[in-house]
């Protein structure tokens, strides 16, 4: 909340019924992270989170940028760090500000990253968090903590990073600071697709509209499934985790309501 204004940072639009829209709407300052407008980042995703008719989520950004990284001028303080001395100031912060990638994760919904003009330093990690990144022509990536006599590393990018494009990519990009364009962030798998920016909310909508034909609760453990496969040690741990989300998936209703909607040839009906 931009107490200033008394005005949300985040907003949430419904593009349609079941897909909730997500906007870092602080267009002047670029979307920076300051922890006001993390802090209703996090209520944001409480929210949709807890809204059973949201059963996708875009993240994208005001304006020009998607977000340009850390608020450097004007980050203000964490919720309750006003009376904790310095050390446990900064550790509160960091925690506060490093738990917003997690808790993109952390959603049942999946999350579509629409991205266009800066996404730099804790913006580009923002979008890490997503479960799909689409970008628009004038996407630029960027790992900016370095250039700003900061590590590289922050929120989670040095798990994150290698494995959506490699190690080497990674690293190159966190040690040079070099700004990765979209077209080329397509070619290193850091995103899906590129397209116009203003095609690209129109896109990411569409896309989240036709994984609503899927069931929710297939959608749900699909994700979780997906993020959780990255953390197990072994192949046959991912497929013993496979055998039990979809086994878990098999006891509702949503296999026999899937074959007699091909049978009677309409759009399935699902419930959970």
């Amino acid at each position: 909340m931009d107490e200033a204004l008394g005005m949300s940072l985040v907003s949430i639009e419904r593009a349609d019924p079941q897909v909730a829209v997500v906007t870092l709407d602080n267009p002047a300052r670029l979307n920076s992270l300051s922890f006001a407008l993390v802090t209703d980042l996090y209520a944001a995703l409480e929210d949709v989170a807890a809204d059973a008719a949201c059963r996708v989520v875009v993240l994208t950004g005001a304006g020009r940028a998607f977000c340009s990284g850390l608020e450097l001028e004007h980050a203000g303080l964490p919720p309750g760090a006003e009376e904790l001395g310095r050390h446990r100031m900064g550790m509160r912060a960091m925690s506060y500000m490093g738990g917003i990638v997690p808790a993109l994760r952390d959603i049942p919904q999946p999350v579509i990253a629409a991205v266009k003009g800066p996404a730099y330093g804790g913006g580009m990690c923002l979008t890490l968090g997503a479960d799909i990144r689409l970008a628009g022509r004038s996407a630029v990536f960027c790992g900016a903590g370095i250039s700003n006599g900061l590590s590289g590393t922050e929120l989670g990018v040095s798990w994150l990073l290698p494995r959506a494009v490699g190690t080497s990519h990674a690293s190159e990009m966190l040690l040079t600071g070099r700004k990765v364009e979209a077209d080329e962030a397509l070619r290193m798998g850091l995103v899906s697709q590129v397209v116009e920016d203003d095609d690209l909310l129109p896109r990411a909508v569409q896309m989240g509209v036709d994984m609503c034909r899927f069931s929710p609760f297939g959608l749900a453990l699909t994700k979780e499934t997906m993020w959780a496969a990255l953390e197990v040690g072994s192949l046959r741990a991912a497929v013993d985790l496979e055998n039990r989300t979809q086994l878990l998936a098999g006891h509702t209703g949503n296999l026999t309501e899937a074959s007699a909607a091909f049978r009677e040839k309409r759009p399935p009906v699902y419930v959970e």
